[in-house]
């Protein structure tokens, strides 16, 4: 079936040339004639730093929901990654992750998966996919400065190149995917769109992260982890290892205030080890560093509720980062961009119709839902956190749903009914189901493990290394 005139004439602009705005023009270039992506930058040729990326530098992963919402926009890119040298891992089947109610068992039947590879791989290959389709081009170096139309309808943007000129770019329909530093609140208040509801919840914390020759082969081997436990009257810290392309382990340690990680090269194994369990410093002693260690104070979870403006400005799109930013810690900032994308997508096979760009800011909202509920629902319980107290309900549902991770230790359905929600393919109301509450009360069916969960090959390699790791702090 043929186009209509609308769509093959429709120019589209997409700010920003992050995933989420390389996302966005993967969601928008079959419904549209062109899709012009303004970067304030140059985008590097292969997997190289991105300026204005600092989170670049700390560990990443795509959830099982967020890498097929990306395939779904770009087939194969799911492939190009794993060719590259990213990891598919099984989730819990090949993680040794100590939570605050204690070690994941690493279950034979693995229910989802991460991807995990460095973000500027990651990064290269969703560029390379969407920037080889014709109808997709890109403007570097140039920033947008200005909305164009009124508070109904959005015309265009005004961009400003790196010689100081600035354009008009008309467009049929904006999407904003310029991340944390957005500007779209304040161009929307110039034109007078205001009451704009905003969350800022904020722990503190600060990660410092390097790269890591690995000591032993990272094909299959597993994600290692110590998290956080807000009910310890001590500064809040934890970190993870993931292996990566190219034979690396990308390493990042995080600390609230009064445990922040420092910059400092020979101070980070040492950091390791004041985490909760000393797994991480005792395979950090094996591994050659590769790079400094890059510090980073800006996690803080920052909502904007887009969907609740009426009325809401046709042409207008804000996606990712722009809308909802969380704490990097939780890996969950690429997969929920990925989905609210998908969700553009299935909205504009309909065509860009009046009021498209309302129910595509609502259901992108509802994208952001989750990841969100994940990152603020655990944060606010932090001693160090400003923006948000806990309330009752929140106190209640959280030991709620700690009673759930301890089962989670020994029954496979608790497991399950978590690591669907943390994988962004089920809501966390799915976790009050009746079933799910009786696993809950139930209790675990196993015993709790009491180490550090790495299977007999794995100990066989870190005994050839120097012994194997710690035993759990009595």
């Amino acid at each position: 079936m043929s186009e209509t005139p609308r769509r093959a004439s429709a120019r589209a602009v997409v700010i920003g040339g992050s995933i989420a705005g390389m996302l966005a023009a993967a969601a928008i270039k079959e419904h549209v004639g062109s899709v012009e992506i303004i970067e304030a930058h140059e985008l590097p040729e292969g997997p190289h730093p991105r300026t204005g990326v600092p989170q670049a530098a700390h560990i990443h992963f795509l959830q099982s929901g967020g890498a097929e919402a990306v395939e779904a926009l770009l087939p194969g890119t799911l492939s190009l990654l794993l060719a590259a040298g990213a990891h598919r891992v099984p989730v819990t089947s090949n993680m040794v992750i100590y939570s605050p109610e204690g070690w994941y068992r690493r279950w034979k039947r693995a229910t989802h998966y991460v991807i995990t590879a460095s973000r500027d791989l990651t990064d290269s290959v969703v560029r390379g996919q969407v920037l080889k389709d014709p109808r997709v081009g890109v403007r570097t170096r140039t920033k947008a400065v200005a909305l164009l139309g009124g508070p109904r309808h959005i015309t265009g943007v005004r961009v400003r190149g790196a010689d100081g000129t600035e354009e008009d770019l008309r467009a049929e329909l904006v999407i904003d995917a310029s991340g944390r530093a957005s500007r779209t609140p304040q161009w929307l208040a110039r034109l007078g769109v205001t009451g704009l509801a905003e969350d800022h919840i904020d722990s503190g914390l600060v990660y410092a992260s390097r790269f890591f020759r690995a000591p032993v082969p990272t094909h299959d081997w597993p994600v290692v982890g110590v998290q956080a436990d807000p009910r310890l009257p001590r500064p809040a810290n934890s970190g993870g290892i993931l292996p990566i392309e190219g034979d690396r382990w990308h390493v990042s340690l995080m600390g609230a205030p009064g445990a922040h990680p420092t910059s400092d090269p020979d101070a980070f194994t040492t950091y390791a080890r004041t985490l909760r369990h000393p797994v991480l410093a005792d395979l950090l002693k094996h591994a050659e560093p590769l790079t400094d260690v890059r510090v980073t104070h800006s996690t803080a979870n920052r909502r904007y509720y887009y969907e609740r403006l009426t009325p809401w400005p046709d042409g207008l799109v804000v996606l990712g980062d722009s809308v909802a930013a969380f704490n990097p810690v939780y890996g969950q900032g690429m997969s929920a961009a990925a989905q609210g994308a998908v969700a553009l997508r299935d909205l504009l096979s309909k065509g860009l119709t009046p009021g498209l760009a309302r129910h595509a800011q609502r259901a992108i909202g509802k994208c952001a839902d989750t990841a969100w509920a994940l990152a603020v629902g655990t944060d606010i319980h932090f001693r160090t956190t400003t923006g948000k107290n806990p309330t009752l309900a929140d106190r209640l549902l959280h030991r709620y749903v700690s009673r759930l991770s301890r089962t989670a230790t020994g029954s496979f359905h608790a497991a399950t009914a978590l690591t669907d929600v943390l994988a962004l393919q089920a809501p966390p109301t799915s976790l009050v189901k009746p079933t799910v509450l009786l696993t809950a009360l139930v209790g675990p069916l196993r015993p709790r493990p009491d180490r550090p969960q790495f299977t007999p090959a794995e100990n066989e390699l870190l005994r050839n290394l120097d012994g194997p790791p710690s035993a759990p702090p009595e």
